[in-house]
């Protein structure tokens, strides 16, 4: 009996606390150095990866249906050339995340960089439907080794109260890429590269879009040359700590969690984080929210023409919305770290997109009134995905549980992005009533979702509590047999 004690006040942290190994200065010193070194690199391979990813959308409007796809009269080939990226996308996360574990993250960051940014320039070459969709399978391949292996990364160098405002910082770069990814469209109509554009649908220069491809292609395999010098290693191996860098380093990996020690996969997390409930919830909620992250990243440029603009103004009115929605994430992302909750700003986050497309469905006519709900469906949408990621890097308990969990209701949630990339043909516009409605309907059930989720580890937090006491939440807790499920483990609801 007394050894069954010692056992569970071992796992659960509840014996008397470490004393702190660092100064809070030395402290804030280490974090403000890992900042400086991993975020802009991060940050600047996602506005990279979601660049190449999402201009499809820009490439739309300047040609590339009239010049590849037989003018595309029903928008159905333009729909499958933006599916096609998620279904490899799909298949590649879980696997691709587990093994990236078994690799120093600088070599797995870079080849993955090197790679979508080769397919990304190579999608500048397609002269049909088939090489345009070759050029998005690879991108998306190569993209799911990066994506979801993010989280898992920020999760060895950052604590429960540093990591959502770093994954707000790195996806808010989603919504900067869309601003920019607006802005640099926008230039390339008025450089006019080539012969004045003689395709209906087109503007600007013949094959801008080629140009376009290239311009945001070509700085992703760059970067991915850079990420191999410049990303850390794991704590405990990589040459950027002094000695003493590394040892708070590692004290810090293990606050309320235990941190793996090389490169090492467990198995039985990986079942667990298969048969978790909350994972497939989780997805459920990525996937309300991806359908209508993918209808704001292919379609947002051809919804605001909808509203009676140009072209090419068109493209330029995409910038505020995201920029918007990048502020409004990181500012939801500081709060939900000082106050460790995340449920309830998902969910808030998430009927905030709601509304924005309830808007643009029952108010066909006032452009300032569908534009003002633009800002809504941005802001809604990035808040909610960036927050949702950050719950689970931590709230999956241990580093191989978060490999697959991570991925695995990411995988699920992508399948919205199908969907969303479905929703808009041609021959709907300019309503498209199915779309706005299907995204609205799906916001909301992530919205009452997120709510499920929060009271749910609300409960379990306090069942812990009833029965093995308030641990201290930065003391070490045992989780390499149980994962979350250790008693000292605590949830953020």
């Amino acid at each position: 009996m007394d050894e069954e004690k010692r056992s569970v006040d071992k796992a659960s942290g509840s014996g008397s606390p470490a004393l702190p190994l660092a100064t809070p200065e030395e402290e804030r010193r280490l974090v403000k150095k890992i900042d400086l070194r991993i975020l802009p690199i991060t940050c600047l391979l996602y506005l990279c990866a979601y660049l190449d990813r999402s201009n499809l959308g820009n490439a739309r409007l300047q040609g590339l249906p009239q010049e590849i796809l037989h003018g595309d009269p029903t928008g159905k080939l333009f729909n499958w050339a933006a599916s096609v990226f998620y279904f490899s996308y799909i298949l590649c996360q879980v696997p691709a995340t587990v093994c990236s574990k078994l690799f120093p993250p600088s070599y797995w960051m870079a080849a993955t960089a090197i790679g979508w940014g080769i397919c990304s320039t190579l999608a500048a070459s397609a002269s049909d439907f088939g090489g345009l969709i070759c050029s998005r399978i690879g991108l998306g391949v190569f993209e799911a080794g990066f994506g979801p292996a993010i989280p898992l990364y920020f999760s060895f160098f950052y604590t429960r109260t540093e990591l959502g405002l770093r994954m707000g910082y790195w996806f808010g770069f989603a919504a900067v890429a869309g601003a920019f990814g607006g802005l640099i469209a926008f230039g390339v109509q008025q450089i006019n590269f080539g012969l004045p554009s003689t395709v209906s649908g087109g503007s600007g220069g013949e094959s801008d879009w080629r140009i376009l491809f290239l311009i945001e292609g070509i700085p992703a395999i760059l970067l991915g040359v850079v990420t191999l010098f410049v990303l850390p290693n794991r704590p405990e191996s990589t040459k950027f700590f002094t000695p003493r860098e590394r040892e708070i380093a590692l004290e810090r990996g293990s606050r309320g969690t235990k941190a793996d020690t090389g490169a090492v996969v467990n198995k039985a997390h990986i079942s667990a984080a298969l048969t978790d409930w909350r994972v497939y919830v989780g997805g459920v909620i990525y996937f309300g929210l991806n359908c209508a992250l993918a209808s704001i990243s292919a379609f947002l440029p051809t919804i605001i023409k909808t509203f009676g603009y140009t072209n090419a103004l068109a493209q330029l009115l995409t910038v505020p919305p995201y920029a918007v929605a990048a502020i409004v994430l990181c500012g939801a992302a500081y709060f939900t770290d000082r106050f460790q909750t995340r449920g309830l700003v998902i969910s808030s986050a998430c009927f905030l997109g709601a509304i924005g497309y309830l808007i643009v469905l029952v108010v066909p006519t006032n452009p300032h009134a569908r534009y003002f709900a633009v800002f809504c469906i941005t802001s809604g949408t990035y808040t909610a995905i960036g927050i949702v990621i950050a719950w689970f890097a931590h709230n999956l308990g241990s580093e191989s549980k978060r490999a697959t969990g991570i991925p695995m209701f990411m995988a699920i949630g992508q399948g919205g992005s199908v969907l969303g990339s479905q929703l808009y043909p041609s021959t709907d516009g300019p309503r498209y009533i199915t779309g706005f409605a299907t995204t609205c309907a799906l916001n909301g059930l992530g919205g009452v979702l997120a709510i499920v989720l929060y009271l749910s580890y609300k409960w379990d937090n306090a069942r812990r509590e009833a029965a093995h006491g308030r641990p201290d939440l930065d003391a070490p807790v045992d989780t390499t047999e149980l994962a979350d499920k250790a008693p000292g483990f605590r949830y953020i609801p």
